[in-house]
Order: C-alpha cells, then sequence, then structure tokens
C-alpha cells in the first residue's frame, strides 16, 4: 500500500511540478524484423526537469499528462495497447523525471514499415524502419512462436450443398488472461458450429502448447470458388515477472472448389449430396396378415449423414385403398458431432385394414447423391404383401398419400360387397360379439369386486394443451363421420387417461363403464358402412351426436351410477377439464 501510495505521488509531483522543459525522447522497438502476424513492443522514454512544488497536490487533473503523438504510426501499425510508468532520480542534484510508455504494434501490412518521428514537448524521436516478412520464419518451424493458428479441411473440393468440414486449432503458451478468435463467415455459406469447443495440450517440436480446437459445418450454396475470410486470433499472456504480452496471428483456408449438381443427377428429385442416407421402419407385422378394424402404426425414419434435417424431402408413401392411412406431422431432428452433422426425418402414420382380400404396399425410393464414392444411389423399403381378413369387400386400386398434414374425412372405398341375407353388413356381427364380451368381461368384473375393496382412483387428471388438441380432432371426425374415428378415440384417451394402456375402443369402453358410450360406438362404427340412402342423413346425425355426446361425458366424469346390485362406477363423477 505504501508502495503504491509514493508511485502515486511521484505521478501526481511530474503533473504539478513546473516548469517542465522535455529534454530527450526516444523510441525503441524490440525488434527490427518480424514475421507477419507478430506484433512488435515499441517502447518510448521522454524525461524532463522536475521542480518540486507541493503547494497544488491535491489540485491535479490527470488528464493534462501529456503523451507523445502515437497515432502517427497509423495505418501502418494497429496500436492494440498501451501503457506508462514514472520514475523521478536526482542527477547533480537536479530533480529528473522520467516516463516510460509501451506500446504493443501488430502491423497491417508486409514489407519495409517506418515508424515515424514522434513528438513530446520540444522533444522528437528518430524515425525507426521494420521489416515485416511474409509467412514464418525459414529456419524456424511454425510451432516455435508463442501462438499461431491452424486450420484444415476435410475435402479440398464440394458440391454446392454438401458438407465441409473445418477444423480450426489454436496453439498457445503462457499464461492466457483474454483471446479472442474469430468465427468462419461467407455470404454464401450456410455455417453450423459441431458442438462445444475442445480444449488440450500437446508438445510441436519440443515446446509445450495449450490448443483449442473448434469445428464447422459449411454448405456452400452457390458452385464456384469459395475462399473464407481469415480466422483471426488477438490474445494477452500474463509472463512470469508479470507483464502482459500480446499475441495475434491469422490463418486463410485455401479456396474451396464447389461443383454443381451432377448431370445424370434425375432431374426433378430434391438434390440430396450426404455420405450416408438410408430408410428403416417398423410397426407392420411380419405374418403377412392383417384383420379388419384392426390399428397399425408404421413408423418410417430416414437418417442422413452430412445433411441438416431441413434438407430432407417429405416422403411420398402409397397405400391400397383397403388402408386408411392417417399421418402424424413429420418430425426432424438435428445433432451435430465431431465428424459432422447426423439428422433424421420421422413419418409416423395409423393404418386401419377396412376390407379383405390381397394387397401391396409399394415400395419407397429415395435417390441420393453418396459424396463418398461419387456415385448415384437410393434408399429403398421394399415391398410387402399383405392378406387382409375380416371382411367382405374386394381392395380398391393403389392410391398414394404424400405425408403432410392431417388427412381431412375420406369416404368409404368403393368395393364389391355382399349382397346376401337382407345386405347386412359383417360389421353387425362383429359388434355384437364386442358387446357379447363386454358383457361377459363386465360380469367377471363385478365378481371379483365384490370379494376385494375399491381403490380410490386419481380426481384430478391434468389436461394440457395436447390433450385439448386430441379431443377437438376426435369431436370433429365424429361429426365428420370420418372413419379414423376408432383410432383418434384410443389416443385422445391414452392422453387423458395416461395411467392406462389402451389398445383399442374396447378397452375404452371397458374403463369407462358407460353403457351410451359402447352402443352410440357401434352405431357410428355400423353408420360408416351401411348402404346409404337418402332418408339416412337425419339418422347418421343422431347417431354422431350420441357419440359426441358419449365421449363428451367421459371427458368430464359423468359416468353411470352405482346400479341396484351394487356395482360402484369405474370413474368417479365430478372431473372436469
Amino acid at each position: 500500500m505504501v508502495k503504491n501510495l509514493l508511485s502515486s505521488l511521484l505521478c501526481l509531483l511530474l503533473v504539478l511540478s513546473g516548469p517542465l522543459s522535455a529534454n530527450e525522447l526516444t523510441a525503441e522497438p524490440d525488434r527490427t524484423q518480424l514475421y507477419e502476424g507478430e506484433v512488435l513492443t515499441l517502447t518510448v522514454k521522454g524525461s524532463m526537469d522536475i521542480e518540486l512544488n507541493l503547494s497544488n497536490l491535491f489540485n491535479f487533473d490527470l488528464s493534462q499528462l501529456p503523451s507523445p503523438n502515437i497515432e502517427q504510426v497509423e495505418p501502418d501499425f494497429e496500436i492494440l495497447a498501451r501503457n506508462q510508468r514514472y520514475s523521478v532520480q536526482t542527477v547533480n542534484g537536479d530533480m529528473v523525471g522520467e516516463i516510460t510508455w509501451t506500446y504493443q504494434l501488430a502491423p497491417t501490412r508486409t514489407g519495409t514499415l517506418t515508424i515515424p518521428a514522434l513528438k513530446f514537448k520540444d522533444a522528437s524521436s528518430k524515425p525507426v524502419t521494420v521489416e515485416v516478412v511474409s509467412g514464418t520464419p525459414p529456419d524456424q518451424p511454425v510451432a516455435n512462436r508463442d501462438s499461431f493458428v491452424e486450420l484444415s479441411a476435410d475435402k479440398a473440393e464440394v458440391y454446392v450443398q454438401e458438407q465441409l468440414v473445418l477444423t480450426v486449432q489454436l496453439y498457445f503458451s503462457g499464461n492466457l488472461i483474454r483471446g479472442e478468435l474469430s468465427d468462419p463467415q461467407h455470404p454464401d455459406a450456410i455455417i453450423e458450429s459441431l458442438g462445444k469447443q475442445r480444449e488440450f495440450t500437446t508438445q510441436r517440436d519440443g515446446k509445450r502448447y495449450r490448443v483449442v480446437e473448434r469445428r464447422y459445418a459449411i454448405f456452400p450454396q452457390t458452385p464456384g470458388e469459395l475462399e473464407l475470410p481469415a480466422i483471426r486470433f488477438e490474445g494477452q499472456v500474463r509472463e512470469a515477472n508479470g507483464a502482459l504480452r500480446f499475441l495475434r496471428d491469422s490463418q486463410q483456408l485455401y479456396p474451396v472448389q464447389v461443383k454443381p449438381v451432377p448431370a445424370d443427377y434425375p432431374a426433378g428429385q430434391p438434390w440430396l449430396p450426404a455420405d450416408n442416407l438410408a430408410l428403416e421402419e417398423d410397426g407392420l407385422p411380419d405374418n403377412e396378415v392383417l384383420t379388419a378394424g384392426s390399428n397399425l402404426t408404421r413408423n418410417i425414419v430416414m437418417q442422413a449423414s452430412g445433411l441438416p434435417s431441413e434438407a430432407l424431402p417429405p416422403l411420398s408413401v402409397k397405400y391400397p385403398g383397403a388402408l386408411r392411412h392417417y399421418p402424424e406431422q413429420p418430425r426432424r431432428n438435428t445433432e451435430s458431432t465431431p465428424d459432422g452433422i447426423e439428422s433424421t426425418l420421422q413419418l409416423e402414420a395409423a393404418l386401419v385394414p377396412v376390407h379383405s382380400g390381397e394387397i401391396v404396399i409399394p415400395e419407397v425410393r429415395v435417390p441420393w447423391w453418396n459424396t463418398r464414392t461419387e456415385q448415384l444411389e437410393e434408399a429403398v423399403l421394399p415391398a410387402r404383401s399383405y392378406r387382409i381378413e375380416g371382411g367382405t369387400a374386394t381392395a380398391t386400386p393403389t392410391v398414394s398419400e404424400p405425408s403432410g398434414p392431417e388427412p381431412t374425412t375420406d369416404q368409404p372405398p368403393e368395393g364389391t360387397l355382399d349382397t346376401d341375407a337382407d345386405k347386412r353388413s359383417p360389421w353387425l356381427w362383429t359388434t355384437l360379439l364386442l358387446g357379447s364380451l363386454w358383457l361377459i368381461t363386465v360380469a367377471l368384473w363385478w365378481l371379483s369386486r365384490r370379494k376385494q375393496p375399491a381403490t380410490k382412483l386419481n380426481d384430478t387428471p391434468t389436461v394440457g394443451g395436447t390433450e385439448k388438441d386430441r379431443f377437438l380432432r376426435l369431436t370433429t371426425a365424429i361429426q365428420n363421420g370420418a372413419p379414423e374415428t376408432s383410432v383418434l378415440l384410443v389416443r385422445w384417451a391414452r392422453e387423458r387417461f395416461p395411467e392406462q394402456n389402451f389398445n383399442d375402443t374396447s378397452d375404452v369402453v371397458r374403463y369407462s363403464n358407460n353403457r351410451n358410450l359402447d352402443e352410440a360406438l357401434r352405431d357410428f362404427q355400423a353408420s360408416l358402412y351401411a348402404a346409404k340412402t337418402p332418408d339416412s342423413a337425419g339418422s347418421d346425425k343422431t347417431v354422431r351426436d350420441n357419440l359426441a355426446k358419449a365421449v363428451t361425458q367421459l371427458r368430464q366424469g359423468e359416468t353411470r351410477k352405482e346400479d341396484q346390485n351394487g356395482l360402484a362406477p369405474l370413474y368417479p363423477a365430478g372431473l372436469s377439464s
């Protein structure tokens, strides 16, 4: 503390003592030859006579302290930092003050540069000539420098929109207290950072360095030559004696040739240059037999290396008319790895077989360009053949249903219907069978119920935005008489009652213990495939209204009261959204 106080006092003496007369000014660089990217330290010293005067010790303005006109070194040099210190000594009985200014200068170009004469009061320094050489010393490897930047790319040329992985490595020695490393930029390229930077230590030519490594995925958008601006580094290290030393370097990647789309790539197809691209699927049975009225979920995933998910095209999937197709919104995901971009496009769709017969789900083909082999390839999901059992109608021809928003209401496909037995639909017998099974299940449940105490159900289910959206889609499908109503009912019930495991509508009916829901659902399903007459519009509306009312009661918890046999309701009343 005493030392700091003395330094402050000396500073004030220099400012307030007078008169001041400059006697000498010198300017000395730490070297007269340096290489491009290095920083020069310029030391300027000025001396003056001091007349000691403490009368105005506490009436001072530090901004009045003069300094050399260092701005004269611009534009050949950039002034990175400046510092000053003071000293007072006695020479032949006279008080002499000396001020030392230290400047960190970075050359802005190569060649012979001149630090002009600097002025301080009435004194001037001599001009100094500095030689700035491009590159690195011929007898000294790059690694012997205090800091340097190295750039590398995984390819010398790429196709338009192909991934180029750029690796930036900063090497430095010493205790870095500040540093700035620029990011690559280009107006005609999309540049993504590949995760967090990596830090490690290494040896170069016997010298220990700390290394900061960053990786980037670059996607050129136009053919031609891609020339990235130089990557620049500026920093400060603190040396063992406490002094600060500036570090600076810049490197530029070689020009990268960007090739156009190959002429033999299929016209009209999305351009997909990737390291790898594949299609996978799950959800369809392997036994080649489907049951009419069953619910299936097919999941198709497109996986790509070297492309963001936004570049993956929507899948166009074709299904026979005997399969109702209800796709979800496609889901995209992009992940950054040290080796590049990995992405997926997932398409999930509910499939409901509605007519018996032999069907073929056509293959799915996606052409893409393999950037490793320089060849056109195709990702393929092979065709699959099935036999639908449980219906009486012949399958209609194949139709295309591309992935996209939720489809609108579909009318039942036309087919050759069985006209025997008063034109009764097999769905009537199916629903009667399901109803009988439901009654047997209820009876068995009632017997087990009497032998054990009832458990209390959670009466505060969470209703979020997702559940509301699914319920709105369900009621809209009911009012439109849409065939996918059964599928939407199960999906909504899973969201509304997550603790239950619903597989189909019969599970929902059993859980609700609501006879009105059971009857309304059977009537609705029967109306979907019944022969349409001019008088059926009114009855269809009544059926739809009854089903809408029943599912609303289920959502609000309004179930059947305990009957005369003591059967308690499965779902407590009084719940609301």
